[in-house]
């Protein structure tokens, strides 16, 4: 038993002498980073301001590093990820904010029931945000060096958030991953996609609805979205089917992704003769619209043909299950019509 303690013991030294080395170690890559920031141009103050509290966040590196234990098909995601009660609070919120959506779906092209949809299932319609401080969340995911670079572009992103005045350091806050607001957007998408749309100086995805609607929608707008059309359908194949014609798995980039897309893409004519059907057998529709075949899981899976709108929801998350979940809920929300 003595062994034991003594063991233990000794056990606890060493994970504290490695967790004081660590953090030794971070606080110097801490003023390397700050040595950058200037070199970059910014100014003192602000380095001082977004520095001031950084920490090594461990368990943000036991969030990057960890596996999921159970492995997901469509249809087990699908419920936990859409419940009814999600359904009914989307369409119970869009009619609340019926007017201001559809105004800003109007001016940006983007339907609102997508909106919606992305608005609930990235941050439970503003509920759930995050609670990390989003510097120190990114300085220790740099740190980490699994993934430097992309990291500290975020930081670099984070920092001009700051510095134009869009929040303040103290709620600065977000994802284990640096994500932020009711959009869950990275820095550099904030950068690029956050609206001021209720004109106070300010884009404010955390607090402010206006402006976190008009964010969605000016993201899926400028990665071109097209209001004309919907995101895509369940369909059936035929027992013979080839399974060339669909969009391959296991790419890499988003390029990669986008060729095997184009390389299955055909109309909805020519799927029809190909012996695709609707989910309950009965003829796709006569319209003059492409579409690329996507399998989410594998051959006995949901088969989906998928739309160019696809295309932006993977932009925005390449998984199929995301753009799928998305998909569906907004199909929820806009039928039967609110």
């Amino acid at each position: 038993m003595i062994k034991k303690i003594s063991a233990l013991l000794v056990s606890i030294a060493l994970s504290g002498n490695v967790l004081a080395k660590t953090e030794e170690e971070f606080s110097q890559y801490v003023e390397q980073l700050k040595v950058e920031a200037t070199e970059k141009g910014y100014s003192q103050s602000l380095i001082d301001t977004a520095f001031a509290t950084v920490k090594f966040k461990k368990k943000v590196i036991a969030q990057d590093k960890s596996q999921p234990e159970v492995v997901e098909t469509l249809e087990t995601y699908l419920p936990k990820r859409v419940p009814q009660w999600k359904v009914d609070k989307a369409r119970e919120l869009y009619k609340e904010n019926k007017t201001l959506l559809e105004k800003i779906a109007k001016e940006y092209g983007v339907q609102a029931r997508f909106i919606v949809a992305l608005w609930g299932l990235e941050s439970n319609f503003g509920r759930v945000q995050g609670s990390y401080p989003v510097i120190s969340a990114l300085v220790t995911l740099a740190f980490d060096g699994r993934r430097e670079e992309m990291y500290k572009r975020q930081l670099w992103a984070a920092l001009d958030i700051l510095k134009d005045g869009h929040i303040d350091i103290d709620h600065f806050k977000g994802s284990w991953a640096g994500a932020m607001g009711q959009t869950q957007f990275m820095p550099t998408s904030f950068n690029s996609y956050a609206v001021d749309y209720n004109k106070d100086g300010r884009k404010d995805i955390w607090t402010t609805r206006e402006d976190a609607f008009a964010s969605i929608a000016n993201y899926l707008s400028q990665v071109g979205w097209n209001e004309n059309l919907t995101w895509g359908r369940q369909v059936k194949l035929p027992d013979s089917f080839q399974k060339e014609w669909i969009v391959r798995r296991g790419t890499k980039s988003r390029k990669e992704w986008l060729e095997a897309w184009s390389s299955s893409e055909r109309s909805l004519h020519e799927w029809q003769q190909l012996g695709v059907k609707r989910a309950d057998g009965s003829d796709l529709p006569k319209v003059d619209l492409k579409a690329a075949l996507v399998m989410p899981d594998d051959e006995k899976g949901r088969m989906y043909l998928a739309y160019d709108n696809y295309k932006a929801l993977m932009h925005w998350n390449r998984s199929y299950y995301f753009a799928t979940s998305v998909g569906y809920l907004s199909d929820r929300i806009g039928y039967p019509k609110i």
